[in-house]
């Protein structure tokens, strides 16, 4: 069976990875399995280093196939922000509740609440073939948060379309439509096409 390194060690996004690409005759690894392995650091300004960075760092150290993924959260009213500092918006060490707090008291007030979720999957192979793939949805900031289900800002962004938040969606709904599962569907039709020589 070929092997797949998904390089994190948040769990929750382990698992939301892997129901996403469920269906492949690969197993797949995270950085849990690799306990002495410490994550890369995420020094880029922007997703696409990050991923790039992370997967090609996890690859280095094992020696297996690995795909990363950054993801930012982009709020207009804010320019942008907390983009590829959404993780760690309140601080190095915030949890989701700390950063969820700091952006809707940032919002308190503003009624441009338009935002929107972009992902950029990286998928290293080997040194000589790294490929990147990108998803996106749009959105609005609410005013509170609403649902529980999901993690990060999931509870404080709004999915037009159904009127409800990513964290009030049903994970296999939230699977098909949201920014993360549309880059790894391009990393999908990506797999089909290669599988068979990943290693």
């Amino acid at each position: 069976m070929t092997r797949i390194l998904i390089a994190t060690k948040n769990p929750d996004k382990f698992r939301e990875i892997s129901e996403l690409l469920e269906g492949y005759s690969i197993e797949f690894l995270s950085l849990l399995d690799f306990p002495e392995i410490p994550g890369a650091d995420e020094k880029g300004l922007t997703l696409i280093e990050n991923s790039r960075e992370k997967a090609l760092d996890a690859f280095k150290k094992t020696g297996i196939p690995s795909v990363a993924d950054d993801t930012g959260l982009v709020v207009d009213a804010l320019h942008g922000m907390p983009g590829v500092f959404s993780a760690r918006f309140a601080g190095e060490n915030a949890t989701y509740r700390d950063n969820r707090e700091k952006l809707l008291k940032l919002m308190e007030g503003v009624t441009d609440r338009r935002a929107r979720f972009v992902t950029v999957v990286t998928f290293v192979k080997n040194e000589d073939e790294i490929y990147s793939f990108e998803g996106e949805v749009e959105g609005f900031i609410t005013t509170e948060e609403r649902g529980s289900q999901g993690f990060g800002y999931d509870s404080i962004f709004l999915y037009p379309q159904l009127g409800l938040t990513f964290a009030e969606i049903p994970i296999e709904i939230k699977n098909k439509i949201s920014h993360r599962a549309r880059a790894f569907r391009e990393f999908g039709r990506f797999l089909e096409l290669h599988e068979s020589g990943i290693s």
